[in-house]
This record gives C-alpha cells, structure tokens and sequence, in this order.
C-alpha cells in the first residue's frame, strides 16, 4: 500500500476492538466529514499492531506517528490538531516509564524496534480485506515465481535450506515434512493449515489469519504445487469468528483474481481451499485428532505411524503446518533460503512470534530474531514487570510447556535451549508471574485445563493427569505429604513416556518443570502447611488490622458468607471458619486493613 500524507492506520485487532477501537474510528469518521477532509483522509481498519496494552492505537503516515490509548475525544482532538494544523499531540504519545515522550514514530518506540517481522511484515500495515494492498507489498509474487521459474522439487529443496522448523510446537523440519508427503504413494493429497490455536492467552496464530490472511492462501497454494496436491483445508476454530470472516473474504478475492482454482496464473496448476470450522477442542490441535474432526468424526488422536504425510485425511498423503509456518514460505521463496538462515541461530533460523501477557508492562504480540534472549524479551521489548516487583518466571508453551525460572533468563530463546529447560516452545505463549504468584498454584491451573481438555482415549492421559491434579489439590488444601512430591515426579514421567499423543506427553511439564525448580515452595505446603505466595484458599486467612480499621462496614456489606462483623466506627473481625477468602472485602476497604496472612 502507498502511504500518503493522509493515511491513517487503526489496529482492529482483538484487543483494540475490545478496548474501544469502533467508537475511535467512528469518532475519526465524523470529525473529518464535518471539516470535509474525506478526499484527502483514508481511514484504514488494519490488523493487530502488537501492542496490545496501548489500545486502541493509530498510526498517521508518512511521519508515522504513534497514537495510543485513544478515546472518541482524542481522536477528535487529533482531527483538530494533527490532520488540520500539522500539530502532534502530545498528550496521547507513548510515554516512558518515567513519564517521558520517547520518539514519536512508531517504528523507534522501544516495543518495536528489537522486533525483526517475517510472519507479521503485513499486520499493522495493510488493509486485510484488500487484495490489492498485499499484492502492492509482494503478495502472490512468490507463487509466480514458483509457477513460472521452479520445479516441485526445487521449492522443496529451498524450504529444506532454508532450516525451516514447524512453529506449531515440536519444531519439525519444514522442508523434510513437505518432501515425505510429496513422495507418498496416494493418488489424491491435500494441504492443511492448523489455524486451532488452543493454548490459553495465545493469539498469533488469529492476528496472522485477522491481519494478513492472503500469506496463508498464498503459501498453502505454493505447497500444493511442491508436493503435488489439488485441494486445501484451513482449521480454524469457531471462536475465531473475525479471522473465518477475513478469510472468507480473501478466498473469494484470491478465486476472483486467479490465484485460486483452475489454471492459476494460465500454467496447468490447479489448487483451491475451504475452511473447516472447529467446536474448540484442545485436542484438535493435534495433527491427527485435527484430520480426524475434518473429516467430520469425533477429534481424537490415533497411534503414529503412519504420519500423516503417509495416511492423513480421507487415508490420503497429507501435509499438515500452522499458520505461522505457512506464513514464512513466501518470504523464503522471494529472497532466498541464505537470507532466511541469516537471521536466528544455526538450528533455529529465522524468527518466531510470541504472545506476552501476564505482569508484563508491554503485553501482546512479538516477533523476534530465534536467539534472543529471555532477558532481553521480557525487558528491553516487554518493559520488565508491571507490578513493580521481580519476574520470578516466565511460562512458555502454553499448558504443554514449562516455568523458567529468572535464574535461566539469559538463556536464548530457540527449540533446543528451551528443550534443555524443561520447557517448550509451543506455538509462542508467554505468561510473565513475579513473588505474588504460587508456582505450585500455577501448575494446578494448567493441569486443570489439560484434564478438562483431555479426550479421553488413552489411559495415561485420561486417569494419570486427573489423579497428579487430585495430588495438587491435596498439597493447596495443607493435606499433602513428602511422598504425594514423588509420587507426583513418577506420574509425570510415565504419562510422557506413555501417552498415545503429543499433548498427553507434554501435559505433565508445567508440574514437572516446576517441582525441579521450585521444590521448596512444593515443600512449604507439604511440612510447613503454608503458601509462601498466600494464593491458595485453604493455607491462608484473613485478618483485620485493628489500627488501621475505622468500622465504616464496607467489608461486612458484600462479604458473601457474614463472616465479618463489628460495630459502626469499631474496629471489625472476621470469623476464618466461615470466610470463603473470596477477597472481596479487599476489594471495597479503602484503608488497607485487610492482609492476607498464613494459618
């Protein structure tokens, strides 16, 4: 897309819709129709700018001026000031940590200028229900060239050079999975995009599909032409209802402009794709319970081999990546595998986006070099805790992955370092917890969703996880003992060796990873009956600070069991044996007399 002087970039992404982003654009839409600034004004609803915690944001081009936090009434200031009389507004820049104006334009604000975009070069900058504006950045230029100047196997032999790894979780080489099922032995064979994405708190996979969805047709028509397939299948889930609709909209484009369906661009190739939509199961995620909800039974894995690439849907030969990994083809084929390899590391090349969240001061969506460090993730892009208080660890992977404690930050962020840690890195969740989190708390969370999520069809899965979450439930009531932490260890191992899938055999490593690393917080609860972090119900109570209570009886009005009583103007009481620690008396005391303390 052109920049003009008049452009104005708003992140529609699902952060910025939800914090306001339809009231900003609509406010912007009357404040340049009353001063009739349409012809010389284009307002364009783009995809996720990554900066999640600063919606809703714009950018205004060509100074690239970064708005942030905006309300209807910024924007019409910003009509005013900035558009009629070229004057920045200062007062919805980005500010430092210290309350500093940092350099206006977007590209230099420290959130984006350590990030390198491969899989993302189009969010944030292109209207994604425009054809036209991701051909005018390259788009559909990769396929031509494939079509026109490259045999199958030559664009395998690239994406093999490349060092290509599945972002989806394991970090299989791409290129060797695209040349294993080119040479299976089915008549018929099919593309599949795993656009599932069911980790908690990630989203890059949705901002890829809401922000650029024409790389992914692009890149599943390129694979269909190396390994010799015919038609396509995108599985997205149907809590995505804004990327089914984007990319609605970008296959009839795509058929329009003859980029899908027969003959593209006038050779003999012909390639089409649908979408198929999921009910949300976890377990679909997996490969083969995914092939299996395509072909309309019920998502659950089966035993491998034979991989896909041999028998996948319908029995055929079929090639299965996730939207990230898709989302690299067409750079790599455009400059080159040796450009690609340039940046990452040796076993790890080039970039890989990850979701922040958590206490993080810059939560939302990165792209970075393979290599770059824990450290320099979470403090010089993430901007460090936002409470204030150390980051004791960082999660990565999602309920498969593991807890890094702060000790390893310097640790670089690739499959094998994260691998050596415990860890994974999964499809790029990160969740960031400091000193007020309990590690032992943390796990149990994750294990509850695995055991929701689990399909049921293995017994190391189904029974293991359910009985290591009843351990944990045992040792946050104060009931545990030294020999449920063993117990614990020895579950969790069999259940990785054991499991039929991928997502059985990584379940247990967010409590394996943690009773290594924080065994003495695991110890606290089990000989000394109490959370050191004050987060689990039952090794806690709540106490009134009789010096700083002054009886105005808001915390006796909503507490939910009658558990505080006292007088007006007197100091109060609560009765722990009936109190829920709910926290809501917290909550409405405006003079901090209320703790939370240990037994």
């Amino acid at each position: 897309m052109a920049l003009t002087a008049n452009t104005i970039l708003i992140c529609a992404g699902g952060a910025c819709i939800s914090s306001g982003e339809e009231s900003v654009k609509q406010a912007l839409e009357r404040e340049i129709s009353k001063y009739a600034l349409q012809d010389v004004v284009r307002i364009v609803e783009t995809g996720c700018m990554g900066a999640c915690s600063l919606g809703p944001l714009m950018v205004i081009y060509p100074e690239g001026v970064f708005y942030q936090k905006l309300t209807p009434k910024a924007a019409q200031e910003i009509v005013e000031e900035h558009l009629l009389k070229g004057r920045v507004v200062e007062e919805y820049l980005y500010k430092g940590p210290t309350g500093e104006i940092v350099p206006q334009v977007a590209e230099k604000l420290p959130f984006f200028s350590r990030q390198v975009r491969i899989v993302t070069r189009n969010v944030g900058f292109i209207d994604p229900k425009n054809i036209e504006e991701y051909i005018a950045r390259d788009g559909y230029f990769a396929l031509a060239k494939v079509l026109r100047e490259m045999t199958s196997e030559e664009v395998i032999e690239e994406v093999k050079k490349s060092g290509l790894r599945g972002r989806g979780g394991a970090g299989f080489p791409t290129g060797l999975k695209w040349e294993l099922t080119r040479k299976g032995t089915s008549q018929k064979k099919f593309v599949v995009c795993n656009a599932d994405e069911g980790d908690p708190g990630a989203f890059m996979d949705r901002s890829v599909l809401e922000g650029d969805p024409h790389t992914v047709l692009e890149a599943m028509i390129i694979a269909g032409y190396a390994i010799g397939a015919n038609q396509g299948y995108i599985y997205v889930r149907a809590e995505y209802p804004l990327a089914i609709e984007r990319l609605n909209t970008a296959i009839s484009q795509a058929r329009e402009y003859g980029f899908l369906g027969s003959n593209i661009m006038g050779t003999e190739f012909s390639f089409d794709i649908e979408i198929r939509i999921g009910a949300g199961a976890f377990v679909c995620g997996e490969e083969t319970a995914l092939i299996a909800s395509i072909e309309g039974k019920r998502g659950q894995p089966r035993v491998k081999p034979p991989y896909p690439a041999e028998r996948g849907v319908w029995d055929c030969s079929t090639l299965i990546n996730n939207v990230e990994t898709f989302a690299n083809i067409p750079p790599i084929i455009l400059k080159g595998a040796d450009w690609f390899k340039s940046i990452g590391t040796e076993n790890s090349p080039g970039t890989k986006v990850f979701a922040l969240a958590g206490k993080i001061v810059n939560t939302g969506l990165v792209e970075v070099p393979m290599g770059i460090t824990l450290k320099e993730l979470l403090y010089e892009i993430g901007g460090g805790s936002s409470t204030g208080k150390p980051i004791k660890a960082v999660q990565t992977g999602g309920p498969s992955g593991g807890c890094i404690p702060a000790q390893y930050f310097d640790t670089p962020v690739d499959y094998d370092s994260l691998q050596k840690l415990g860890a994974i890195m999964g499809s790029g969740g990160m969740i960031v917890m400091d000193e007020d989190d309990c590690m032992v708390d943390v796990a149990k969370f994750f294990l509850e969703f695995t055991v929701d999520e689990s399909c049921g069809k293995c017994t190391p899965c189904r029974e293991g996880t359910r009985q290591m979450l009843r351990i944990l439930e045992k040792i946050t009531s104060g009931e545990g003992t030294e020999e449920d932490l063993y117990e614990l260890k020895a579950l969790g191992e069999t259940i990785k060796d054991t499991a039929l899938c991928g997502l059985g055999q990584t379940a247990p490593n967010p409590v394996l990873s943690t009773l290594e690393y924080y065994r003495d917080e695991y110890e606290m609860h089990v000989k000394e009956k109490r959370c050191p972090a004050l987060k689990c119900k039952d090794l806690t109570r709540y106490v009134i600070d009789e010096s700083k209570c002054v009886g105005c009886t808001a915390c006796a009005r909503v507490c939910p069991v009658n558990a505080i009583s006292g007088e007006v103007r007197k100091a109060h009481v609560i009765d722990n044996e009936k109190c829920v620690r709910c926290g809501s008396c917290i909550e409405v005391c405006r003079f901090n007399a209320i703790n939370k303390v240990s037994p």
